[in-house]
């Protein structure tokens, strides 16, 4: 019995996760600012960060958290608003800016990386587009008589952390190098800064009409 038995058809999954992950989004968008503000680590720090937080809504769609928010509407919006304040309150941190990400940088030490995984994992987990793949899509490439689903689901979570560090790190890298380029043109790579954020407060403000909890 193969490993890939579970799994309708592998090669379309594998496609599936890399078009999820190149989806414009605020996973793409905290891995780009992570990189601006602390180099190649911080990108790598908040890979790992979206990476645990895939896992975890992979694991809980498995255990049924999906029949819960179908059931429970106002709690799926209200993890919606939640997820949107979160966003625009990051964003607003990187409008408000006052130094580039080069200078940010190079004021932070080792230890800031462990705030950038923590921000990736409370972004991905709290993302409606993450939860939506997990709790909808993902189901349909699992065979309905899948005699083994505990290996069928941990290959399918090892594929997934696979593709998304190889995606992550190379997008990382070279946004990394961007920011070298662009802290040498004085404070562009400010203005930059300050864009990410206004995209991430945008996503925010659009996760919050689509909760339904506006005023």
């Amino acid at each position: 019995m193969s490993l890939l038995d579970g799994i309708t058809s592998y090669p379309a999954f594998c496609v599936a996760v890399l078009l999820f992950l190149a989806l414009p989004g605020p996973g793409t968008l905290t891995l780009l600012s992570s990189t601006s503000q602390g180099g190649l680590r911080a990108g790598v720090a908040a890979t790992m960060g979206i990476i645990v937080g895939d896992q975890l809504l992979l694991w809980l769609a498995a255990a049924g958290l999906a029949a819960v928010l179908t059931r429970y509407p106002l709690a799926f919006a209200l993890l919606q608003g939640l997820g949107a304040a979160y966003l625009i309150w990051l964003g607003f941190g990187l409008v408000r800016a006052r130094k580039a990400p080069a200078e940010t940088a190079e004021a932070s030490t080792s230890s800031a990386t462990p705030r950038h995984a923590q921000r990736a994992f409370l972004i991905t987990v709290l993302n409606p587009k993450a939860i939506f793949f997990y709790l909808a899509f993902f189901p349909q490439f699992i065979r309905a008589q899948d005699g083994q689903p505990l290996i069928t689901l941990t290959v399918m979570a090892v594929t997934i952390a696979a593709l998304t560090a190889a995606y992550s790190v190379t997008l990382c890298a070279l946004a990394s190098q961007a920011a070298k380029l662009m802290s040498a043109e004085g404070s562009a790579g400010l203005w930059l800064s300050r864009f990410l954020g206004l995209c991430l407060m945008s996503f925010g403000l659009h996760l919050l009409y689509l909760s339904g909890l506006r005023a």
